[in-house]
């Protein structure tokens, strides 16, 4: 079985790579292990680049990059063209998530932003909250093991 591929937002990447009890380290080792594939583009990695370099995270430069070589190399990367029709959103940051999903036929939009969450019903790509995510997941497993 291929694994899942998905467009993980900033604010899941973080939690997952920055809060190693929190309720979302099961998603590094998830990407470490294989068993998810994270898409990256151009416009998400810069995101991403961009946030860690917060100083509420206090993080150097040396731990900025550990951070990303523990992610990047992990993820497929999409070229994204432009003119991506995606919905009305509220949070301009949130279009490259949105277009990424699109470009690269990903399986769902992980997220735990609100403003990305109400797009769900409305967007082509599933979005869901890492709780969803891995329940899904679980019944993957759970029937890839049975057979």
């Amino acid at each position: 079985m291929n694994p899942p591929r998905l467009v993980l937002a900033t604010n899941v990447v973080l939690s997952a790579l920055l809060f190693s009890s929190s309720a979302l380290a099961w998603l590094r080792r998830a990407w470490q292990a294989k068993t998810i594939r994270p898409l990256a583009s151009r416009e998400t990695t810069m995101e991403l680049i961009r946030v860690l370099a917060y100083p509420k995270f206090r993080l150097t430069a040396s731990e900025r990059e550990d951070l990303l070589a523990d992610f990047l190399p992990f993820c497929e990367t999409v070229a994204v063209p432009t003119g991506i029709e995606v919905p009305v959103y509220r949070d301009p940051q949130d279009r490259p998530f949105l277009e990424l999903a699109v470009a690269g036929k990903t399986d769902c939009l992980v997220t735990g932003d609100n403003d990305l969450l109400v797009l769900a019903p409305d967007f082509s790509v599933p979005i869901v909250a890492p709780a969803a995510l891995r329940e899904i997941l679980d019944a993957i497993l759970t029937v890839d093991s049975s057979s």
